[in-house]
């Protein structure tokens, strides 16, 4: 966007599946715009003292999803950013409300091998710690895709693709929602 300036009305919340990219493109694209980037499991770790894994073992999925969705709603209510969220994060209907009514979702739709080859060697994904793990991602990717369909905006992920490219990609989105992101020239 050389000899364009660009300005952030409200919060992109990058939404998909575990392995899709979000905190890695979500720090790329918050560099380019020069606003803050969160992510929501980050500050749910940091409220909780404990990871994410240990939340499940201790407290539960239900314990989790509760505090994760007043950890969006305080974030969407703060300073335009560009927010990472969990995989899981976009599958309640409240969630979805009120990250449409604050802020603008933005999917990155990945194949279901793209996310296996990014997961498949990290042990820090609770849902997956399971007997048959790539069953397991393909059985949460069936269920999660439609519920990532709802997204404001949706951006594909290629394996081929560098963060960068993602980053560009997303920002060539935004440009139909001025309501999000203002585009202007410099000078």
């Amino acid at each position: 966007m050389a000899g364009l300036r660009a300005r952030l009305k409200k919060t992109i919340v990058l939404v998909g599946m575990m392995g899709a990219g979000k905190t890695a493109v979500g720090k790329a694209l918050a560099a380019r715009l020069a606003v803050p980037f969160l992510d929501s499991d980050r500050e749910i770790v940091k409220a909780a003292s404990a990871t994410i894994a240990e939340i499940f073992v201790r407290d539960g999925e239900a314990f989790f999803r509760d505090r994760e969705t007043e950890v969006i709603t305080r974030l969407l209510n703060a300073q335009a950013s560009v927010l990472s969220t969990g995989g899981g994060a976009f599958l309640a209907a409240h969630n979805r409300q009120v990250i449409s009514d604050a802020g603008v979702a933005v999917w990155l739709q990945a194949d279901l091998d793209l996310l296996w080859s990014r997961v498949r060697h990290k042990n820090t994904r609770p849902l997956l710690r399971t007997a048959n793990p790539r069953e397991t991602l393909a059985e949460l990717y069936k269920t999660r895709d439609p519920l990532y369909a709802l997204a404001d905006l949706r951006v594909s992920c290629g394996a081929d693709y560098s963060i960068d490219d993602m980053a560009t990609a997303v920002l060539e989105v935004l440009k139909s929602r001025p309501d999000v992101l203002e585009i202007s020239r410099d000078g």
